[in-house]
């Protein structure tokens, strides 16, 4: 009898935890809806930009002090000629300088794309092997992208675009050197790693490049498009990314590759049927983010067809947008909501996204 009453005493304990917990989630959760009610649509399209930086210090600081924009990414030209402490001092300011906390990302890949590697100071010429220089070893894997987060976040940096989830069994492809070099199978194991890893340093882990390059062409400079079957992408290009979200990856970047057999007319960075795979059929919660869309692929089918990209990534379900057009882009998404092309609901769920991962990741208290 006394160890019933004890167990039921245990049981008693552990479902008020339960509802402490959901009480304190659901006052969280209340804060940030109050917080976007009372921001302007304006502010709200800025904070689903991420900015690329052109190494400009003027120009991002107005982008973070005007425009209010969501984050900032770093290429070669920010890491260069600083000490570590300038470096930070930088970061800092910019965070300073905005009225909500930027995410500050990058894309640290490891061997071929590898920013740290653009200023060794930084890093104390630490050296940064792709993740097929690993690939025989998971532990070393998980080390390295641990250590490499770490590093980020003692920089200042919170989002790295990382980990490559495509696979590609053809060397001569322009993705096969940034990829794990193995199978689907794989590679998805790797991927199930590294994200628990990069995010234990409080760093945003990104799967890029959904739904998966494959063999195809480099969007960078021009469209690249696959006439494989979504079986086959499910079967597939899908099980890194699936892997990655049962991770609970922060982030997924759609890349601009056209697949033909789910949408034969828009990229899949501005395709509304990819997004719905993304969403409806793996799962994904977190923050979906465009490949830049400054990429060849982009500005060649915007022009060839007389739209603004940036209204198509939002109408197509991305919560973030990477791209330097804000100036133009803010304005024009705006008044796409004022025309009932886009719904001010899917904005404030986009930016609910954002900021819960800012939260997360300790930016917002």
């Amino acid at each position: 009898m006394q160890f019933k009453k004890s167990f039921q005493a245990v049981i008693y304990f552990i479902l008020g935890l339960l509802a402490c917990c959901l009480t304190v989630s659901s006052a969280h959760a209340d804060q940030l809806s109050k917080r976007i009610d009372h921001m302007s649509l304006q502010d709200k399209i800025a904070q689903m930009y991420f900015v690329p930086s052109d190494g400009n210090q003027n120009d991002v600081l107005n982008a973070i002090q005007q425009y209010h924009v969501g984050g900032v990414v770093l290429f070669g030209a920010d890491f260069q000629n600083q000490t570590p402490d300038q470096f930070k001092a930088k970061l800092a300011g910019w965070q300073k300088a905005s009225q909500i906390p930027l995410f500050i990302g990058t894309d640290q890949e490891g061997g071929t794309v590898s920013r740290l590697s653009d200023n060794p100071q930084l890093t104390n010429n630490q050296q940064f092997p792709s993740p097929q220089a690993l690939n025989n070893n998971m532990q070393a894997e998980v080390n390295e992208a641990r250590n490499v987060a770490g590093i980020l976040h003692n920089l200042g940096i919170n989002w790295n675009f990382a980990p490559v989830a495509d696979v590609s069994n053809n060397p001569q492809s322009f993705i096969y050197p940034r990829t794990f070099g193995k199978d689907y199978q794989q590679t998805a194991t790797y991927i199930s790693k590294v994200v628990p890893a990069i995010q234990s340093q409080k760093v945003v882990a990104t799967l890029k490049h959904f739904p998966g390059y494959g063999t195809e062409g480099d969007t960078h400079t021009g469209f690249a498009s696959t006439n494989k079957s979504l079986a086959d992408f499910q079967n597939q290009d899908f099980l890194p990314f699936i892997a990655g979200i049962k991770s609970h990856a922060d982030a997924v970047l759609v890349s601009h590759i056209v697949i033909n057999q789910v949408d034969n007319h828009y990229p899949a960075s501005l395709s509304p049927q990819v997004h719905k795979i993304l969403r409806d059929q793996l799962h994904f919660k977190g923050v979906i983010i465009t490949d830049d869309l400054e990429m060849g692929a982009i500005t060649q089918f915007a022009q060839d067809n007389h739209v603004n990209a940036d209204v198509l990534a939002v109408e197509a379900g991305n919560d973030m947008l990477l791209s330097k057009n804000y100036q133009t882009g803010i304005p024009a998404i705006e008044q796409a909501v004022k025309n009932h092309q886009i719904s001010e609901k899917q904005i404030n769920q986009s930016v609910y996204r954002i900021l819960k991962l800012k939260e997360k990741i300790g930016l917002i208290k």
